[in-house]
């Protein structure tokens, strides 16, 4: 699927914008001359000047081009179907993940896109449980970003 640049830059601009008012939130940390929103702030208003510049572009550009045209993984099942399995398995992680924990949702996630992919399914269940695992074990306890437990908080490590 192609857009047109100057809908991919006004939706660039909008989240640009919207950064920029998120980071005027953050909390002023007293003796610093930079807070936690200089940098996010930033990279914020370097996104807006490429959108605008995007939009400018596009508006330039052919004026009969179409706002969108419709690529051809559309018309492939096989496409079509792996597109939608990544949206629903994302929402059932965003959905799931407090509740039954980082381990199981990612499990389950890399499992099902495994089996999509038509993987050997002696190598699924092995895979998905060892990445999910290794990527738990790198965020938890390297980075220390406080990944969801769920029904497996009384066993954490």
């Amino acid at each position: 699927m192609k857009f047109n640049d100057t809908i991919m830059g006004a939706a660039l601009l909008a989240l640009a914008l919207s950064i920029l008012q998120t980071v005027q939130q953050y909390p002023v940390i007293p003796g610093q001359n930079i807070g936690p929103g200089a940098f996010p702030g930033l990279l914020a208003v370097l996104l807006a000047v490429c959108a605008v510049l995007l939009i400018f572009k596009g508006l330039k550009a052919k004026q009969h081009e179409a706002w969108v045209e419709v690529g051809g993984w559309v018309k492939s099942w096989f496409h079509l179907r792996n597109f939608v399995i990544t949206v629903a398995s994302l929402l059932f992680y965003i959905t799931l993940s407090d509740r039954l924990g980082f381990l199981i949702c990612a499990t389950v996630v890399v499992g099902v896109m495994m089996w999509a992919l038509k993987v050997r399914t002696a190598l699924i269940v092995p895979i998905a449980l060892t990445s999910s695992l290794v990527i738990h074990f790198i965020f938890y306890k390297g980075l220390r970003v406080p990944l969801p437990w769920g029904v497996l908080t009384p066993i954490q490590w």
